[in-house]
């Protein structure tokens, strides 16, 4: 029987929390940790497998290796990478202001694994990750849909929260997409969210609620929930594994989910391959399968073509 594995560069906080929930995948028999600081690597592969005794584990391998395990990997989570600090009564910072660091870092980190396989489908989370993504992808020429960032998806996880919540329904009822750059100028797509198959006029007069739907409030509140858990608790990661495990399932079981992850966007909205940036993408197999240009009224796309500049610049910083 074929033997399934995943590669995790970069065992931080992020890295650390998408191991234990990629584990609990129960898909892969092997998973190989590579990490700059060794004995980190080390110490989470020991610490994971005292946990695979559980009755409800499968027994995989779980070790600290290096770059010559990319090699047969089928999936490779990237999280390696400076993070920002906490700013307590501040927004988040500027991702640019650490986009040079990581720039630096993903070179370094690509390098290692493009010597040994351009066939493993590579899942970035390091931020800024739309200017991470587009270096890792055009930079090393690797396969296109082969790669791709973690996006907006975490993003659109939170909207669809804010949107249940004011509804009082499901979460999971609840779709719809933030789009554009994984910061301060990512959007929600109103024109084409529905609950329960209810667009969100419908939703005003079905479901009405206390207080009508603030769409500028929502758009805000998107954003600044992330400083929220950010300034608290000094870094993210919980909502962020289960982003990364949700993608590698996807890829692993060939779903054909739709998620909207970054990657390079050549010839629609107006995008020639000069940024990556979020839209409805599905998942399968070969990674990134399809890009779905999603109807965006006017509103909505004159939003998108400033995120597209937003990212833009950010690329011009750590050129």
């Amino acid at each position: 029987m074929r033997q399934t594995k995943l590669v995790v560069i970069g065992v931080g906080h992020v890295g650390s929390q998408v191991l234990t929930d990629c584990s609990h995948l129960n898909l892969f028999s092997d998973i190989a940790l590579i990490d700059v600081q060794q004995n980190v690597a080390k110490g989470e592969a020991l610490d994971h497998r005292h946990a695979l005794a559980a009755s409800y584990r499968t027994n995989s391998k779980i070790y600290a290796g290096d770059y010559a395990d990319c090699a047969d990997a089928d999936v490779i989570i990237i999280s390696a990478g400076v993070s920002e600090k906490p700013r307590p009564g501040e927004d988040m910072p500027p991702r640019a202001l650490m986009g040079k660091e990581n720039a630096a870092e993903i070179r370094k980190v690509m390098h290692g694994i493009t010597q040994h396989t351009k066939d493993a489908v590579l899942i970035l989370i390091t931020n800024p990750v739309d200017t991470i993504t587009y270096i890792a992808e055009n930079e090393f020429h690797y396969p296109k849909g082969k790669i791709f960032g973690t996006g907006t998806t975490l993003d659109t996880f939170r909207y669809r929260q804010i949107v249940a919540g004011h509804y009082g329904v499901d979460p999971k009822e609840v779709s719809g997409f933030i789009v554009g750059e994984h910061g301060s100028t990512a959007f929600p797509a109103f024109s084409s969210t529905t609950v329960g198959g209810l667009t969100l006029p419908q939703c005003e007069e079905l479901l009405p609620q206390a207080e009508p739907f603030d769409a500028a409030f929502v758009q805000q509140e998107v954003v600044h929930t992330a400083s929220d858990v950010f300034n608290w608790k000094g870094w993210t990661n919980s909502g962020i594994g289960e982003v990364a495990a949700a993608l590698a399932r996807a890829v692993m079981l060939n779903e054909k989910s739709i998620f909207p992850v970054t990657a390079t966007v050549d010839g629609l909205y107006n995008c020639n391959g000069e940024a990556a940036f979020s839209m409805p993408c599905i998942i399968g197999r070969n990674g990134l399968e399809k890009q779905i240009e999603l109807p965006l009224n006017a509103e909505e796309y004159e939003k998108l073509q400033l995120s597209i500049k937003d990212i833009q610049n950010t690329l011009q910083y750590v050129q």
